[in-house]
């Protein structure tokens, strides 16, 4: 059995992942929530918690300290810091954060996955349905139920509504229109790249500056506005090009 080492600062680490391993930093303020969690991941060989965190200061600290795949974190330490999920994802962009929350309240599931957030659990999630949860967001998936899904279209839909008048919309490139394309299809970056062929890295250029031309800020913001504007042509309803754009 590996040993946990408690740091002074509240931080406390777990033995190195494997190499495929899927690596997990637990934050929660409840020690024996966060033993609980640890158990239920113990027995899948694909998964390994490499540090966890009691407080929002420490979990900084250790997604700056340690490279991970999820962190999963509690709702609660969240309260009073709107600006904190920017900043974890500032200082670990490649890492997806899951959010654990008591309760399912419509603005703030909203803003969550607003402000990155590729997952909202149940504290009381059973164990296989946490794992599921774990291995689809580390596969680049987004965890979303069906109420959720609606709460976040209604809100994009009345944002773009008030967004950029279509008879006064920044000119898009022919490039630009066939990746807005693609995004609605539920396409992947690379997948994008491969068909226009060029580079991922080219393809993420081109999204910053849409996303610049069009005052949106995320992929399922850009399609949205795209459909309600009519800038393209779709294949499919908002509610199917969001399940789209939302499982890419």
């Amino acid at each position: 059995m590996n040993t946990l080492d408690d740091s002074s600062n509240g931080e406390v680490v777990d033995a190195p992942a494997k190499p495929g391993t899927i690596r997990i930093i637990l934050a929660d303020s409840q020690a024996i929530y966060r033993v609980g969690i640890r158990k239920v991941f113990a027995l899948e060989d694909d998964i390994r918690v490499v540090a966890q965190a009691d407080s929002l200061e420490n979990l900084r600290l250790a997604v700056e300290r340690y490279p991970s795949d999820i962190v999963l974190l509690d709702g609660g330490m969240l309260a009073g810091t709107p600006n904190a999920i920017p900043e974890l994802l500032q200082l670990a962009p490649d890492a997806k954060l899951i959010v654990q929350s008591v309760a399912t309240d419509e603005n703030l599931t909203v803003e969550l996955y607003r402000r990155g957030v590729r997952g909202i659990i149940s504290r009381s999630i059973s164990p296989d349905l946490l794992v599921r949860c774990v291995r689809r967001i580390a596969a680049g998936e987004t965890w979303i139920d069906n109420q959720s899904v609606n709460w976040v279209i209604e809100a994009y839909r009345a944002q773009a509504a008030a967004l950029v008048n279509p008879r006064n919309q920044p000119h898009l490139s022919a490039k630009e229109m066939a990746i807005i394309t693609c995004i609605t299809q539920g396409k992947r970056n690379k997948e994008i790249a491969y068909q226009l062929g060029t580079t991922e890295q080219v393809i993420k250029n081109y999204l910053r500056k849409i996303y610049d031309k069009l005052g949106v800020s995320d992929r399922l913001e850009l399609a949205l506005y795209c459909l309600h504007n009519k800038v393209i042509q779709a294949d499919g309803n908002e509610e199917l090009v969001a399940q789209r754009v939302i499982g890419a």
